[in-house]
C-alpha cells in the first residue's frame, strides 16, 4: 500500500515529509523559469523558456491546487518584455501564484536594459494586502490551504546585492521572520537561494567528480536565517536557484530545493499536505525526447552545467531522496 498521499500521484515521489503535517493542501512549486523570448542556446535552452513554463502552468491547472509558489527568477534578467509572457502565461491560471525574486529578477550592475521597479514585482506576485508583507515589500505572509507560505527576499533590490548574484536576509528580515513564525501554525518559508546543507552537495560533488564545477553564487551569512528558522520551528524551507531537486537538513531545518523548468530535467514540484505529513512530487513539463534534448545539451554546455546535470540525475536515480514517514 503506498503512503497516505501518494495514492495516485503523478510524476515521481521525490520525498516523504512528516512536516508540515495538517489539513489537506496541495502546493504547486515553480522554480527558475528564466522565461526569455528575445534569447535562445545555452543550458537554459532559452527559446524553449517560455513553452516550458507555459506547460508547468496548464498542467498544475488541472491539478486542484491551492496556490503555485515560486522561488524566483521567473525571467531571464529582468527584462519588461519577459515579465509581460510571464504574466500571459499565468492569465488563465485560476490558483493564486505567490513568488520571491531570484538574482536574476531583480536589477543588477551591467544590465543592457531598463528593468521595471521591484514594485511592479510586489504588485504581481506578493498578497495584494500590503499588511502582508514584510519590511522590504517583496517578503510576506499568507495563507494557503491550512499552511501559511512566508516569502523572503534574499535576491536583493535595487540599492543593494547589485553587484552580484548572492543571496542574502539582512536582519530586518530575519527580525520580522522570527515574528511570523511565531504566530504561525504549519509553515512553508519560500526563499530563492540555498541553505548550507544544500550547497555542500555542490561542494562534496566539485571534490569528488567535477573539480571545473564553478562557485555558483550562494547565501551570504546564513547561519542567522537558519538560526532564526529553527528557533522559530518552521516546517519546511522551499528554495530554487542550482537548478535541481535536492534536499537536505541545516541545522534541524528542512529544505528541499525545487528543479528548474528551463532545463534538464524541466520540472516542477506538486506537494501534497495531509494529517500524516508531506508527499512531494516531481512531475516533468517534458517528453522523454525533451528531456533527453536538455539532458543532452546541458552536459555539453561546461563543466557547471554537466556537474549540475549529474547531480539531478542522481536524485532522480535516487528518490525518494528523503522517507521520514
Amino acid at each position: 500500500m503506498s503512503p497516505a498521499g501518494d495514492a495516485g500521484g503523478p510524476g515521481t515521489v521525490l520525498a516523504r515529509l512528516a512536516r508540515p503535517a495538517g489539513e489537506r493542501t496541495r502546493l504547486a512549486v515553480v522554480a527558475d523559469p528564466h522565461v526569455s523570448t528575445r534569447s535562445e542556446g545555452t543550458s537554459k535552452l532559452f527559446e524553449h523558456t517560455l513553452e516550458h513554463f507555459e506547460a508547468a502552468v496548464a498542467d498544475i491547472a488541472d491539478r486542484d491546487v491551492d496556490a503555485v509558489l515560486s522561488p524566483g527568477d521567473l525571467t531571464k534578467d529582468g527584462e519588461p518584455w519577459n515579465y509581460e509572457a510571464v504574466d500571459a502565461a499565468l492569465a488563465d491560471l485560476a490558483a493564486p501564484l505567490f513568488a520571491v525574486p531570484g538574482n536574476h529578477d531583480v536589477p543588477k550592475d551591467g544590465d543592457d536594459h531598463e528593468a521595471p521597479g521591484l514594485g511592479r514585482f510586489a504588485d504581481r506576485y506578493t498578497p495584494a494586502d500590503p499588511a502582508a508583507r514584510g519590511p522590504d515589500g517583496l517578503s510576506y505572509r499568507v495563507r494557503a490551504g491550512d499552511l501559511d507560505v512566508v516569502g523572503l527576499n534574499s535576491a536583493g533590490t535595487a540599492e543593494r546585492l547589485t553587484d552580484s548574484h548572492e543571496g542574502h536576509v539582512p536582519e530586518a528580515q530575519r527580525e520580522w521572520l522570527a515574528d511570523q513564525l511565531a504566530t504561525a501554525g504549519p509553515t512553508v518559508v519560500l526563499v530563492h537561494h540555498n541553505l548550507p546543507g544544500i550547497t555542500d552537495q555542490l561542494d562534496a560533488h566539485r571534490e569528488a567528480v567535477e573539480p571545473d564545477l564553478a562557485e555558483i553564487p550562494a547565501m551570504r551569512d546564513p547561519a542567522p536565517l537558519v538560526e532564526t528558522l529553527a528557533e522559530g520551528d518552521a516546517d519546511l524551507f522551499l528554495s530554487g536557484h542550482y537548478h535541481l531537486p535536492a534536499t537536505a537538513e541545516t541545522g534541524g531545518v528542512r529544505e528541499i530545493a525545487a528543479p528548474t523548468t528551463c532545463s534538464f530535467p524541466q520540472s516542477y514540484l506538486l506537494c501534497d499536505v495531509t494529517p500524516e505529513g508531506t508527499t512531494v512530487r516531481l512531475v516533468p513539463v517534458a517528453d522523454s525526447l525533451g528531456l533527453e534534448t536538455a539532458h543532452a545539451r546541458r552536459v555539453a554546455d561546461s563543466a557547471t552545467a554537466r556537474g549540475l546535470t549529474g547531480i539531478a540525475a542522481a536524485r532522480l536515480a535516487a528518490a525518494p531522496l528523503v522517507d521520514e514517514r
